[in-house]
Parts: C-alpha cells; sequence; structure tokens
C-alpha cells in the first residue's frame, strides 16, 4: 500500500505499519554501472556544452559553465567514483542539482537513463566502517526490475576537497 506523507499523518498508527514511502531517482551511467540521484536534487539536465577551465583545481573540478547568467561549477563523477576520464558522446549529460552546501553544482555523467520510482522495501541502506577516510558517496542500493542500482548521497561531495 503506497500513500504520500501527507495522507500517512491522518491515518491511526496501527495502519501507518503497512505504508511504504516512495521516492523518484534518475538513473544515470557511469562507465559500465548504473546510479540514482534524488529527483528532489535535481534542477536540471543539460546537453554537454564547452566548460571553462579554471587553473589550479583538482582534477574532477572540470571548470565552470554559464547557464541563464548564474555561473556553476561542474564536476566529473567519472573522476570522483575513481573511474578513467570521461569520454564524451552525444549521450553526455551535465544534471545540475541543488547541493546542501554548495549550492548549484553541476555534474558531468555519461548517460542519463529514466526516472524510476523506489519504496523503501526495494531500498537497502549500506553501512560503512566509521574510520574510512574518503566519505562515501553511496548510502545505498535500490533494486528496481531486476537490477541494482547504487544510490548517490552527492551532499556529499565538496568542491574544495573530495
Amino acid at each position: 500500500m503506497e500513500l504520500s506523507t501527507n495522507t500517512a499523518k491522518n491515518l491511526p498508527e496501527e495502519e501507518k505499519r503497512g505504508i511504504t514511502e516512495s521516492v523518484q531517482y534518475i538513473v544515470i551511467r557511469l562507465g559500465n554501472e548504473q546510479y540514482g540521484i534524488d529527483i528532489r536534487n535535481i534542477d536540471n539536465i543539460v546537453r554537454m556544452q564547452p566548460i571553462t577551465r579554471i587553473p589550479k583545481m583538482p582534477d574532477y573540478l572540470k571548470g565552470v559553465i554559464n547557464m541563464r547568467g548564474e555561473v556553476i561549477p561542474v564536476i566529473s563523477m567519472r573522476l570522483v567514483m575513481g573511474l578513467e576520464p570521461d569520454e564524451y558522446t552525444k549521450a553526455t549529460r551535465i544534471i545540475v542539482l541543488k547541493l546542501e552546501q554548495e549550492g548549484n553544482v553541476g555534474f558531468i555523467v555519461d548517460e542519463v537513463k529514466e526516472v524510476v520510482t523506489l519504496t523503501s522495501n526495494e531500498i537497502e541502506k549500506i553501512t560503512y566502517n566509521s574510520k574510512e577516510e574518503k566519505t562515501n558517496l553511496i548510502t545505498a542500493v535500490g533494486k528496481h526490475n531486476g537490477e541494482l542500482i547504487s544510490l548517490f548521497d552527492l551532499n556529499a561531495i565538496s568542491i574544495e576537497g573530495n
């Protein structure tokens, strides 16, 4: 049984137990893997465009783009994830996200595939050793149509240093 969170607030406690929250994710491709980004964080998806390079920045920070008068930093998700450098194709996109700490930031992805709706029953949280130095970007794994989708927590990314 799926209900919106507004409806869930009006139900008696015993009926709330059967309710599962659903969240929509944009499924992207990086290399051979699929990843999901919470659709609530997405501001825009644009085709690949010229990026103005900024000197003395980390490799994963490719530069900035001008989108409707706003200067937006652009990050290579491949380099953040430790994959080989980007190869731009007709399917390459820049996803502009609204991040809590950084404001609007663009992320280069190989392809935007689809929008999927996952319920809390289809998502499994991942736990990490707290002693790990690097904050991990994957917080959960979703199951959709027999495939696994790694779910990003992009608020863990910092422009100044990963």
